[in-house]
């Protein structure tokens, strides 16, 4: 963390300024251990390994911290020579690169950065930030970078004043929180007025899948420890791959067989080489079975929320993860 970088964040509490409390290890200007604290010191926050922490380490997003530092670089486009991540954040935010020069950014939700760098390399100002100790996968990835500006933080509770950021986007996040419509509503007041936020969710589907079969599992998976999980899912993966990929190429029975045993089998869909092939169903099969909250919502809600939240030029439809939502602060 940049010493100057205190005056851009706020107690996500009271909303007050922060000050440096204490400084234990600096190295080239950068504060990597210390802790930072309200004018009066009623509250404290810890930095470690550069980052402020503004949530308590063991949370329940513990599962996404031990993915994502798993597979720092599985997803990022700048590792996997494609332009997937870049295509998806343009196609669902309906923003252009020029647009987000020189703009503040919100990225609610950094994961392991696969949307960070797109980002960073329009030229945007960005505030990432996970309720996870992902910050440690994007800062060893994509940081540190004099636009990106990292915090662990949660969406309900953001450090940041209102009215402060040009573009706020959230792909991937709402459906593990707690409750996504208010994670949402969350974001909103710290936009400013003709400010653009973009969003994704899961959507509910009636029928089963491949993709939502994963709720047959759920009830047992998402009580494991993760790291237990990861092991099975690290084992199983690999060898199911194979047959997987031929079931599917049997319909109705085989496809049907196939989509009872979660496997994210991208084969015929992304144009990745066998091991990405096999490095993304192993990330993507435990980030469906791993995580404390998956909840999905309709295209209906989705746009109640933006409708309720005095946002226009709203446009919901499918997309991104299952529902993409855009709007604009009037």
């Amino acid at each position: 963390m940049r010493p100057e970088d205190i005056a851009l964040y706020r107690d996500p509490d009271s909303g007050s300024a922060l000050v440096i409390a204490a400084v234990e290890e600096q190295i080239d200007g950068l504060i990597k251990t210390g802790t930072i604290a309200t004018e009066d010191g009623s509250r404290r926050y810890p930095i470690r390994e550069f980052v402020p922490r503004f949530v308590p380490h063991d949370n329940y997003a513990r599962s996404f911290g031990l993915q994502w530092n798993r597979f720092r670089t599985v997803q990022l486009d700048s590792h996997t020579g494609l332009t997937l991540s870049k295509d998806r954040f343009f196609d669902t935010s309906g923003w252009t690169g020029e647009e987000l020069r020189g703009r503040r950014v919100l990225e609610a939700g950094c994961g392991a950065g696969r949307f960070t760098e797109v980002v960073l390399r329009a030229g945007a100002d960005l505030y990432s930030v996970d309720y996870s100790d992902s910050v440690d996968a994007v800062r060893s990835t994509v940081g540190p970078r004099s636009g990106l500006h990292l915090a662990q933080a949660d969406l309900y509770s953001l450090p940041f004043p209102e009215a402060f950021f040009d573009r706020i986007f959230c792909y991937g996040v709402l459906q593990h929180t707690p409750d996504p419509r208010r994670a949402f509503h969350s974001l909103v007041p710290h936009l400013k007025r003709g400010g653009l936020v973009s969003i994704d969710i899961y959507r509910v589907r009636p029928f089963p899948s491949r993709w939502n079969s994963k709720y047959l599992w759920r009830p047992l998976t998402r009580r494991l420890r993760p790291e237990t999980l990861f092991r099975i899912v690290e084992w199983y993966v690999p060898r199911w791959l194979p047959l997987d990929t031929a079931l599917s190429r049997v319909p109705p029975l085989g496809a049907g067989v196939a989509s009872l045993i979660p496997c994210w089998n991208y084969t015929g869909i992304l144009p990745l080489s066998k091991d990405q092939i096999t490095n993304w169903a192993i990330l993507d099969t435990f980030d469906a079975l791993s995580p404390r909250y998956d909840k999905p919502a309709t295209l209906g809600a989705v746009r109640r929320w933006f409708e309720q939240a005095g946002l226009t030029e709203i446009e919901v439809r499918p997309g991104g993860n299952g529902i993409v939502g855009n709007g604009r602060r009037s």
